[in-house]
Formats: structure tokens, sequence, C-alpha cells
């Protein structure tokens, strides 16, 4: 008596359904991490004065928070040219010879960490590359250096600011004053003295930034790699279970 169809396509569902579900659980646990650091300007613009660039480091852990954010400043702004603006309570700003380290009291787990800093004047240039270094209060360390290479996404890109063209006229300034930023009440030109601030102001350059993160790229490469070998498996499983069920005859 000829096998009937019907219990084959209920099998045939079955695997598929645990194929599907197999396949986004893999796909799911090999995706980067969503968590990222921006950079925003109130006047995107080549030679534009005292402007005002906001940033946004996102929070990646639920059971550490933010204690410091090493920036490397882009070529044209000087750390002396750069003030800072608003920034978490009690955080405060160190210059360093290529950048500066803005640290304080660790926040809240969960909790973005934002600060304002004032810039004396942008460069001539069609985009600045910040590069950040990210500190949390359990010294895991998550670094946003790496640019695009060719067709290549990074894991973990760098905040970019796209600058529009000068405005007519607008001219270079000369150099600041001073070669550090002003005192205030949220700048210090002194490191941090928290012992959390595991980012050393004035001693880190941008060779140590572009170390690579402990766990981190590799940590996404082998989640890549399990998710692929056990798509493979699955499919192997379901192909044999689907064959060897239309080779028996229904009981």
């Amino acid at each position: 008596m000829p096998t009937s169809p019907r219990p084959l396509t209920r099998v045939g569902r079955r695997v598929a359904l645990a194929a599907a579900v197999a396949l986004t659980a893999a796909l799911a646990t090999a995706v980067p991490a969503a968590a990222h650091a921006e950079v925003e300007a109130d006047r995107p613009r080549a030679l534009a004065e005292n402007v005002t660039l906001s940033f946004v480091s996102e929070a990646e852990s639920s059971s550490a928070g933010f204690t410091a954010l090493r920036v490397v400043l882009p070529e044209g702004i000087a750390p002396g040219d750069v003030t800072l603006g608003e920034a978490p309570k009690g955080w405060k700003l160190t210059a360093a010879s290529d950048g500066y380290t803005v640290s304080g009291p660790a926040l809240k787990p969960g909790v973005d960490a934002e600060h304002e800093i004032d810039v004396r004047q942008l460069p001539d240039a069609k985009e600045l590359v910040f590069k950040t270094v990210e500190t949390y209060s359990d010294g895991k360390i998550s670094r946003w250096i790496e640019l695009p290479t060719g067709d290549k996404e990074p894991e973990q890109p760098a905040p970019v600011l796209k600058l529009k063209a000068a405005a007519p006229g607008a001219e270079p300034v000369g150099p600041g004053t001073s070669s550090s930023p002003s005192s205030s009440p949220a700048t210090s030109a002194t490191p941090d003295p928290s012992p959390s601030a595991t980012v050393t102001a004035g001693s880190d350059t941008e060779a140590k930034a572009t170390k690579a993160d402990d766990g981190g790229s590799a940590g996404v490469g082998i989640g890549i790699g399990i998710g692929l070998a056990a798509v493979a498996v699955l499919g192997g499983v379901a192909w044999w279970l689907v064959r060897r069920r239309s080779a028996s005859p229904e009981s």
C-alpha cells in the first residue's frame, strides 16, 4: 500500500519550524551588541566657531556603570581649544596630549554616558573622527575606534561627525591663548583621583586606544562561527529525518 503523503507533510512542517526557530536563535546570538558611541554638533560646518559637540555612549552592561570616557581629538582640534559643558554630576575633564578624558563617580548600570564639549573652531574638513574608549566600574573597557575598510563595516565604529562646507569668507582663527582647558566647576587640569578611572589622562596615546578589546571583536567572530555551525547541523538533521520518513511505510 502506497505511503500516504500526509505524515510526511506533518514531519516536514515540524522539522522546518524547528529549523527556523533554531536559525533565528543562532543568528540572534551572532549579531554584535547594539550599543555604540555617537557625536553630534549644533553647527556641523567646517571652520565654524564656538561649536558645541554632544557625545553619547550607550550602556552595554547590566551590572556596571560608566566611570570614564577617553576621547581622541581629530587633527585640527587642540586639547587647549576644548572646554567641558554638560556632563554627569561630579565628572571632570582632564586634558591629554591627543585629546581628553571625562570621568567621575560611576553611573548606574544601564545609564548612557552623555557629555558636551565646546570647541573654539572646527577644522576645514569633510568629516571628523573621535575615537572613544569607555571604561566601566567593573574594569571592562569598550573601544569604539574602528574605521571602515573597503566594503567592510566595522564592528565597533568610531564616532564620526560629517561637516558641511565652510561658510563663504570663513577663515581659520589663530591658535588659542592657552594649552589647557579653561578652569570651571566642571573642568579640571589635574588627573581624576578616582581609582575606578582606569583610563589615565596624559599618558594614553592613540596607539593604546587601538588595542583589541578583551572579548570584543573576537567574541563576535566566535559567536558568528557557532551560529553558522549550528545552522549547518540542523539542516543536515532535517534532511535526514525527511528522507527517513519518506522511505518508511506508514505504521
